[in-house]
């Protein structure tokens, strides 16, 4: 240990970060961050810190899987993704056992739904990912699409082994309770 550094200042420092919510693997990553000599540069106000904006375009096409087309997709604009602003909805015939996705898809045609290009851009980013969404299948019914066998699909987020995945969920099954729309709270 440098003479500079001290028992003490550095329990300071372990303490402070502590109570900043630093867990082991942020210290981890922390003393490997190739730009540490920034954060000097911070503490001696040379420097800011610049909270990041996620704009998500909603009005480009969305990522189309192979043998796969799309037939709608509700153009959102350019949103800020803000977690706080987005809506679970549950029809009340999911919350009492299913409906089936074709009439989902009516019910929802009234309300904010948010498109596939907001759940490709959370894959990118997935630590801003809520995490009260593990465990469900968020569908982002913005988008609809259509497999090269004519049938009709919906895709979702899900959480499975440690990580965020996408599925799709066909419009002729039911959708349960445990299949939220993405909706943007007005």
């Amino acid at each position: 240990m440098s003479a500079n550094h001290t028992i003490g200042a550095m329990n300071k420092l372990a303490d402070a970060l502590d109570n900043a919510g630093f867990d082991a693997s942020d210290v981890t990553r922390l003393t490997q961050y190739s730009e540490l000599a920034l954060i000097l540069q911070l503490l001696n106000g040379h420097a800011q810190i610049v909270q990041l904006e996620h704009i998500i375009d909603c009005d480009a096409d969305p990522f189309t899987p192979n043998g796969w087309s799309f037939v709608e997709h509700c153009k959102n604009g350019k949103i800020q993704w803000d977690a706080e602003k987005i809506s679970s909805y549950l029809s009340e015939k999911q919350r009492s056992g299913g409906i089936v996705g074709n009439e989902l898809r009516k019910e929802l045609e009234k309300k904010s739904r948010l498109n596939a290009n907001v759940l490709d851009y959370l894959l990118a980013n997935p630590h801003l990912i809520p995490e009260a969404w593990k465990g469900k299948w968020i569908f982002f019914w913005g988008t609809i699409y259509r497999y090269s066998d004519g049938n009709l699909y919906v895709r979702c987020l899900f959480w499975v082994g440690g990580r965020w995945r996408w599925g799709d969920g066909w419009l002729a099954d039911d959708f349960g309770a445990d299949d939220p729309a993405a909706l943007l709270a007005s």
